[in-house]
This record gives structure tokens, sequence and C-alpha cells, in this order.
């Protein structure tokens, strides 16, 4: 059990009711007692602890649906726990960890020991994402509607797309019968086969092998074809070019259940920050081009992007200490994903609320959370962050067990003061 809190002078920011502005709210039992709206509360019974917010911002806790863990199988690169700490630490309160582990999360079991192990850690939610097919293999069909009665949150291949359309077709029909979201990459795998950069001036002088941008949309355009034919709903995982964007447009206008997400890294990155071949720099999708990245924060601004992710994904020094094109992909996320979102609302680019949105009221609506909501009754999974805080992000101040991250000396606004989760303390800087 946790005393009450009753937060005052706070700027309650609520993507769900559309409210940005002076507040308190109080939380018990784990959940949100009190709201009130452009003032503070009358007298607050002595059970309270009081917190002075100072004006900083409280919020729903974030809600990150692609993140990569080592655990099962890969421990050295990030467990469950340094996960979750990490999460804390970044005002992240639900996590979705994708399901190409050791073994692969493509049966009901290991959805279940997802679920029994982060009880016992008793930190942030954790979800576990399920294998659209066998081993993450694109082969043949995993059971979804077993897992999806286990407690996964939706499925997908992570990384790998699945290039058989045949099986594909498959995965929506049988995922839309059973209400199961589907998530997928958008990547053509001929085009994209050994792909380190992408395709352009840079590249090639670089003399990077790389992937021309047409390769996300000849996928998505396959994908929307597919859920026009199966009805099934799609999140477009990390949408990261202009001209798959067009197709993502097009596919809207037709009405089809589709959503995007797109990352943190292609919002604040493209290629010149390869450098001198900097190998945290280096993700999946690559980055882009810069005319790619302004179109992808025009999406994101516009709403045609619903979903931004950290695309947390581990690797150790000594995979990422290697010649660029040989380097593992991936950047760690969870703690820099709030301050670095936050970038656009000093720069005046995306307003607060709707950036918010991205992150909390939307995912959580997608899979079917209670949580990403300023309401009573809903659970106290809160952020209060000091949104003018300056901050330089140092890798021996991250909580994973890998630090390879872009942001490495970046200076930033935006620090995470407190973290709850179902009105308990997880974090407090």
């Amino acid at each position: 059990m946790t005393r009450p809190l009753a937060f005052v002078n706070a700027r309650l920011v609520d993507p769900h009711s559309g409210w940005d502005g002076p507040g308190a709210l109080l939380v018990k039992d784990g959940v949100i007692a009190g709201i009130v709206k452009g003032g503070e509360p009358g007298a607050i019974s002595d059970d309270f602890e009081v917190m002075d917010a100072r004006g900083a911002m409280l919020a729903p806790g974030l809600v990150d649906l692609r993140v990569k863990t080592g655990e099962p199988g890969a421990e050295t690169k990030e467990t469950l726990k340094s996960a979750a700490l990490a999460a804390a630490a970044g005002g992240v309160t639900s996590i979705v960890v994708q399901p190409d582990t050791a073994p692969v999360i493509d049966e009901a079991s290991v959805v279940d020991f997802i679920l029994r192990r982060t009880r016992d850690i008793e930190l942030v939610h954790v979800y576990p994402a399920g294998a659209a097919t066998k081993g993450c293999l694109g082969e043949r069909m995993a059971e979804i509607g077993l897992m999806a009665e286990a407690g996964c949150v939706y499925v997908t291949d992570a990384d790998r797309p699945i290039v058989n359309s045949k099986v594909l077709r498959r995965v929506l029909a049988y995922a839309a019968s059973f209400g199961v979201l589907v998530a997928h990459r958008p990547a053509d795998p001929w085009l994209a086969a050994g792909a380190a950069a992408t395709e352009g001036e840079f590249a090639g002088r670089m003399g990077l092998p790389s992937v021309p941008p047409i390769a996300e949309k000849i996928m998505l355009d396959r994908d929307l074809a597919l859920v026009e034919l199966t009805g099934a709903r799609l999140l477009v995982d990390q949408v990261t070019t202009a001209c798959a964007l067009e197709s993502l447009e097009r596919g809207r206008a037709r009405g089809l259940p589709v959503m995007a997400t797109t990352s943190i890294n292609h919002l604040s990155f493209n290629e010149i920050d390869i450098g001198d071949y900097r190998t945290f720099v280096k993700f999946d999708p690559p980055v882009r081009g810069e005319d790619d990245r302004q179109a992808t924060i025009e999406a994101l601004a516009s709403g045609l992007i619903d979903i931004v992710v950290s695309a947390h994904a581990p690797a150790p020094a000594e995979d990422k200490r290697l010649p660029y094109d040989e380097a593992a992909p991936g950047a760690v996320g969870l703690q820099t994903l709030l301050p670095a979102l936050l970038a656009f609302y000093h720069d005046g680019r995306i307003p607060l609320i709707n950036l918010m949105a991205a992150v909390t009221s939307r995912p959580a609506d997608l899979i079917g959370l209670p949580a990403g909501r300023l309401t009573v009754g809903a659970p106290a999974d809160l952020v209060l962050c000091d949104l003018n805080a300056p901050l330089v992000v140092d890798l021996d101040a991250l909580k994973s067990k890998s630090r390879n991250s872009p942001f490495d000396g970046r200076r930033l606004q935006g620090q995470v003061q407190m973290t709850l989760v179902d009105g308990r303390v997880v974090y407090q800087a």
C-alpha cells in the first residue's frame, strides 16, 4: 500500500480529453481519485501527501509499442528488469516487448512466461507481442488465437517482413477473426538486403551498401491491398519515407483500418548524422535523407502518423564497435524518448498535447489499455516532467544494460522528475 498523493500547481496535459492547462490531481488506491482542471483543490485530507509540481507537466505515463529486450535468450544485451528501469526513468509506464527473442514468442507458454516474469519485477507494465509466424520466419502462421487468449496485445514478426503474400494474407484473415492487431514492417527484402544506409549521394560517397526509399513504398502498397482484401487491422511498423507516406494517405482515404508508427530516431536524425561512420546512428530502417525526415515530422503533425515509438533495441559495445556496414542496427531509446520528442514542442513544430497523444492515448487505445488518460478511475500511471529543465544525454546515466544511444551528448529540454505506476512511485529524480 502506498500513501495517497495530491499533485497541486501542475500543468495537466491530457490528450484524451484535450485539456492542457493548470490543475491538480489526486491519487489513491492505485487509481486517479480526483481531478481539478483550471484551479486548485479545496481542503485536502491529511491522508494525502501533497506534491507541489511547481508548474511541471503532469501527464499520463508513456506507452511504448516497440521495445526489444534480450530476455529470454540474450540477457547480456538487456533484461526485462533493466528495460523496465530505463522505462521508469524515461516516464514510460507501459511497454510492448517484441517477439524475436530466443525462444521466439510464438506460443502461449512463452507469452505466459513474459507476463509472470514482469509481474515479479513490479516496475512498469510489460505486454508481449506475439510472433505472426512460427519463429518469425515468415513461413507458417503462429498460434495467434491462443497467444491472444494468453495476453499478447498484437502480432508481428518484428524486423522481418513477411515476404510470402499468401502467408501474410492468412495471418491477416486469421487475426481479423480474433480481432487481433497485426503490425508489419514495410520493406522490400530484396531491395533492402544487406543495406546499411539509404540510397543517395551521401551513401555513394561513403561507400555504404544502400536501399532506395521506394522499397518501403513497394511493400506498404502490397500490405494495404491485403488489408483491403481481408478487412484486418494493420499497424504499419515505422514508416520513414515521403513516398510511403503518400501510399498511407491514399489507404486512409479509402477507409482502410490502418494506423502507423514512426520512431523517435527517424524524427531526430538524418543520413548526415552518420558522420564518419558513427555506428550508434545505424538503425533498421536506416536513417533517411532530410526531405524524408521533414515529411515524417509533418505527417506526425498532421496526424497521418499516429504513434511514436522508441524502437528500443539494445546492442552491446562488441556489436556496435565494428565497421559501419557490419555493426548491429538499433539504439536504446526508452530513457530519451520523452525529452527527444519534446524538441518538436520547444521548436514550435507540434503542439504539446498532440505530441503527448502520440505516446499516450493513441497507443493505449490501439491495444486496449485503460491507461493513457487523466480520468477519475483510470490507473494512476503518470509522469511528472519539468518541460524546460536542460538535459545533456550521458551514456553513463542510462539505466539500460547496453548504452548504444545516438543521443549521447545531445542537449535536450525536459527532465522526468517522477514516474508512477498504479499509484506507486517507481522513479524519482
